[in-house]
Formats: structure tokens, C-alpha cells, sequence
């Protein structure tokens, strides 16, 4: 059970975030000091989810597992995000340059070879 903790909590944190970096794309007509302090309230809460899932996951995932895994969430959640929320295509290239990252996450944790 430890060992999902801190993938969720990721999971979670990363929703969060990636609304707080970019869901404000929906409105340019808003006031950048406002988005500016909507971003900044939505990012302590997922501060708040984060650091907990790093403190909790470090006993289970070494730092570079932890980042590797928080990253290749990034991806996965800010993929949906652009597609569902944005109303962004999604292209091969997407799809290839998001593989080759993840092809590095397999040598994170492969271990030595």
C-alpha cells in the first residue's frame, strides 16, 4: 500500500499543477495579477500534495525514482489536460517525443546495466 501512496498523491499533485501552469490558457482576457493568484493558490495546494507524496515515497523510491515517476505523470496528465481541457490536437509527434522520454524513465529504473 505504501508503495501507491505516493504515486497517487503525484497523480493528484500533477492535476493540480498542471491547472495552476495552465488552465488559466482558457481566459486571456483575465488580469494577469489574477490568474497569477488563482496559480498561486492552486499550486500551494498541490505543494501541499507533493511533498508528502516525496517524503513518503522517498522511503520506498530513490530521489531520481521519485522525479522519473513525477515527470512521466506530468506528461500523462498534461497530454489529457490539452486534449480534454484545451481542446489541443494531439499529434505523432507528441506520441514519439513523449515515448522517448519514457524510454529514459525504463533506464531510471532498470537499475546498472
Amino acid at each position: 500500500m505504501i508503495k501507491f501512496l505516493p504515486i497517487a498523491l503525484l497523480v493528484v499533485s500533477n492535476v493540480f499543477m498542471t491547472f495552476a501552469w495552465y488552465g488559466h490558457l482558457k481566459f486571456p482576457h483575465s488580469p494577469l495579477v489574477k490568474v497569477v493568484l488563482i496559480s498561486w493558490a492552486i499550486a500551494l495546494f498541490e505543494y501541499c500534495l507533493a511533498v508528502p507524496a516525496n517524503r513518503i515515497g522517498h522511503g520506498v523510491y530513490s530521489a531520481a525514482e521519485l522525479k522519473t515517476m513525477q515527470e512521466i505523470i506530468t506528461l500523462v496528465v498534461f497530454a489529457l489536460f490539452s486534449v480534454l481541457y484545451l481542446k489541443e490536437s494531439f499529434s505523432i509527434n507528441h506520441v514519439v517525443g513523449f515515448g522517448l522520454i519514457i524510454a529514459g524513465a525504463f533506464f531510471i529504473f532498470k537499475g546498472p546495466l
